[in-house]
């Protein structure tokens, strides 16, 4: 990897990991701003870099909660990997209305719901609020500092 793609891609990752320390709290402990430099770099970056930095960021923040949903936060960080991707891209495309949308509906309902035959729907129906409130939260903080690092990124040319 040339260095002129390593540091965005450690700058990122390092932000999710500093946002997986500032915790949402919604009755689940893995929630947090992982997920806002994730979408950030997606946006302004590449969808599939800003994918593997929403991952990685999902893990840690997980992990700092203790796992409290154990193995299945690998499929949650895949999820949340394959969310900022469809973000990134949708956002790149001049679709800037619509990713955010998408990302919060995806992120706070349809990627619980779909975990509801493993864990059931009483689960999934007590952490879906704190999901929404963390996805606004991380989308709203992400589209403010976007336009704001853009013409940065533009200027560096990086």
């Amino acid at each position: 990897m040339k260095s002129n793609r390593a540091v965005p891609f450690v700058i990122f990752l390092s932000l999710a990991i500093a946002g997986s320390f500032i915790k949402i709290p919604a009755g689940i402990g893995s929630l947090a701003f992982d997920s806002m430099p994730a979408l950030v770099s997606a946006a302004l970056w590449s969808p599939s870099w800003g994918m593997v930095v929403a991952g990685a960021g999902h893990l840690m923040s997980s992990g700092l909660a203790g796992f409290p949903m154990g193995p299945l936060h690998v499929l949650i960080a895949v999820q949340m990997a394959g969310l900022t991707f469809l973000f990134g891209y949708l956002y790149q495309r001049n679709n800037r209305n619509l990713a955010p949308i998408l990302f919060v509906a995806g992120n706070g309902i349809a990627a619980p719901l779909m975990l509801v035959p493993i864990i059931g729907k009483g689960i999934i129906l007590a952490i879906i609020p704190g999901l929404l409130l963390a996805s606004i939260l991380n989308v709203i903080t992400s589209t403010l500092i976007i336009p704001r690092l853009k013409t940065f990124w533009e200027k560096r040319r990086v």
